[in-house]
């Protein structure tokens, strides 16, 4: 098979990765890709955003399949297009991206079909939103925008003055440019979370191993939100009973809803939730997998993967048997620059990785890097997603911080507790 893939991040390396195995595959392009993913493919200087080029590449070097890994071009319509040319595409069409490109049209979806969630209510107007916040609002709530802020666009407020400068932020500074002309004050909803993903040909679907993911910059939770800092795969807290609820009470009454309102959902669905202790609950959609999940997943798939998305593409999954994982656990810890979420410098020369390449149970997986001048160096806010596998969890974070170590660029920050919420709930089961 032809394959391209289309994105630059640490998702996409590790997407990469796993399909340059596949014993199907010819040949992969990856548009824009970075260095990582150019040890996997060929690289093509194409922008996410350049709908026109994609299609016309995909034209010319009549590809099989495009697998799109992030959510701006679902959005956009580029499997829409892709479709009309008659090319085969793993992602949903926009109306389907729409359940995470419009949080406030995604929280109505699961409403009508009877999506556990919390309460909601989505406002445009600063003067109406504040006069919620001061009389109508339970403390704590969330304060969110209600189109793409890439992860970031989530604000837990304690208090009114809180919810006020976040909402003020959002609808009138403008933060979050568009994404933020419609914000949601949603219910704080009280548990640990979790992230699980199902592969849909919008006819059946397949439920993926659970993660653990870590949104804030700090330990412990501290900090603000962020793309996240690190997963873990399996998520020790989601066991049978849970996963077996998670897949009766929100996967199919979404992706069976989605049929009911004539926006078939094809791709990966990517359900953040909350384990409340009423049962989990729906924080919100996302149509992609998630970064960084999607490396801890991958590390753990044992099965080619490239069966699983062509299927869904062509509408066939319920031929394909449940794949195969390995049954070692996965921690993935990102590195950031300093400064990240907010302003941050690039280019910074990157050490260490060549001291990593021989260990088949730890893979460095590239989001923020580019090559100038021989010399691999820093170009974004995330930088690297360092992933392994271990024995158990602790075996997995000992093998994990050991690569951490041997890395280093001018500014470098993680958190060093990645894995240990997992710990923690491995010895409370226990």
């Amino acid at each position: 098979m032809r394959i391209l893939l289309i994105g630059s991040g640490g998702r996409e390396h590790s997407l990469a990765w796993k399909i340059s195995q596949s014993p199907l595959l010819e040949r992969l392009w990856i548009a824009p890709g970075n260095p990582g993913t150019a040890q996997c493919g060929s690289n093509v200087d194409i922008a996410v955003d350049d709908l026109d080029g994609i299609v016309d590449f995909a034209k010319r070097e009549i590809i099989s399949l495009v697998v799109i890994g992030p959510e701006g071009p679902l959005v956009a319509g580029l499997a829409d297009r892709l479709a009309v040319e008659g090319i085969r595409v793993f992602g949903p069409k926009a109306d389907a991206a729409a359940l995470e490109g419009s949080k406030a049209w995604s929280k109505e979806v699961m409403l009508r079909h009877r999506v556990p969630t919390g309460g909601y209510r989505f406002f445009r107007d600063l003067n109406t939103v504040n006069s919620y916040l001061d009389g109508g609002a339970t403390y704590p709530v969330v304060v969110k925008a209600s189109g793409l802020a890439a992860g970031k666009g989530v604000v837990i407020c304690e208090d009114v003055s809180s919810a006020r400068a976040a909402a003020k932020s959002m609808l009138d500074d403008k933060i979050y440019g568009d994404a933020g002309e419609t914000i949601l004050v949603e219910e704080f909803l009280d548990g640990p979370e979790a992230s699980v993903f199902a592969l849909s040909d919008s006819r059946t679907f397949l439920c993926l191993e659970t993660c653990m993911d870590h949104k804030a910059l700090e330990e412990k939770g501290l900090g603000p939100n962020t793309g996240g800092m690190g997963a873990v795969c399996p998520n020790p807290l989601v066991g049978p009973r849970t996963a077996d609820a998670i897949e009766r009470q929100v996967m199919l009454p979404t992706i069976h809803g989605m049929n009911h309102e004539g926006k078939r959902f094809q791709g990966v669905l990517f359900a953040g939730l909350k384990l409340t202790p009423a049962g989990p609950k729906v924080l919100e959609y996302n149509v992609r997998f998630g970064d960084p999940e999607c490396q801890v997943l991958m590390m753990r798939f044992q099965s080619d993967l490239v069966p699983y998305l062509d299927a869904c593409a062509k509408g066939t999954l319920e031929e394909v048997e449940a794949p195969e994982w390995d049954p070692r656990p996965a921690i993935t810890v990102i590195l950031v620059t300093d400064g990240y979420p907010g302003n941050y410098t690039t280019g910074a020369p990157i050490h260490g990785l060549e001291a990593l390449d021989e260990n088949p149970d730890v893979q460095v997986f590239h989001a923020g890097t580019a090559m100038r001048g021989g010399q691999l160096v820093t170009a974004g806010g995330r930088v690297l997603a360092v992933t392994a596998l271990g024995a158990d969890i602790h075996q997995a974070r000992k093998a994990a911080y050991a690569a951490v170590d041997a890395i280093s660029f001018e500014g470098m920050r993680y958190r060093k507790d990645i894995g240990i919420a997992a710990l923690e709930a491995v010895d409370s089961i226990a």
